[in-house]
């Protein structure tokens, strides 16, 4: 009884403290800019603050196929892979691009125990409102 009882109690602890065994927590994704661009009509430049805690991670995604990205690491190491390329890992002061029509199957923080952020900025049709499309299997 008195296992149970610790047992019991070490994961109550788990559950309010967010150490219990759950799946990886999504990203935080902010807007952080958005502007149309005068000199290009109909395109707008979008940034994109992504925020990985420890673990964290986006589920398989497409965006806009008019959206070029360009991403640079922040903080941590992201783990990204587009397209059949191999996955990679990017650090701090990294980046890489995505092309219109590109798949990223993989993006997500390479740590488990440190968080990672990057700035994703879009060149993209001013009217396209859906930044991200998850890709179903």
């Amino acid at each position: 009884m008195r296992r149970l009882l610790i047992a019991t109690a070490v994961y109550a602890a788990s559950i309010l403290t967010g150490h219990a065994a759950e799946p990886a927590p999504l990203a935080k994704v902010t807007v952080v800019f958005d502007q149309a661009l005068p000199n290009v009509p109909g395109k707008s430049m979008k940034g994109v603050l992504v925020e990985y805690g420890p673990g964290g991670s986006s589920p398989a995604h497409m965006h806009p196929r008019s959206a070029f990205i360009y991403a640079t690491i922040l903080e941590g190491a992201i783990r990204s892979q587009v397209n059949d390329e191999p996955a990679k890992v990017y650090r701090k002061g990294e980046n890489f691009f995505e092309k219109p029509g590109d798949r990223h199957a993989i993006s997500a923080n390479a740590s488990d125990t440190e968080p990672a952020k990057l700035l994703a900025v879009f060149v993209v049709d001013s009217a396209d409102k859906e930044l991200v499309t998850p890709i179903t299997k």
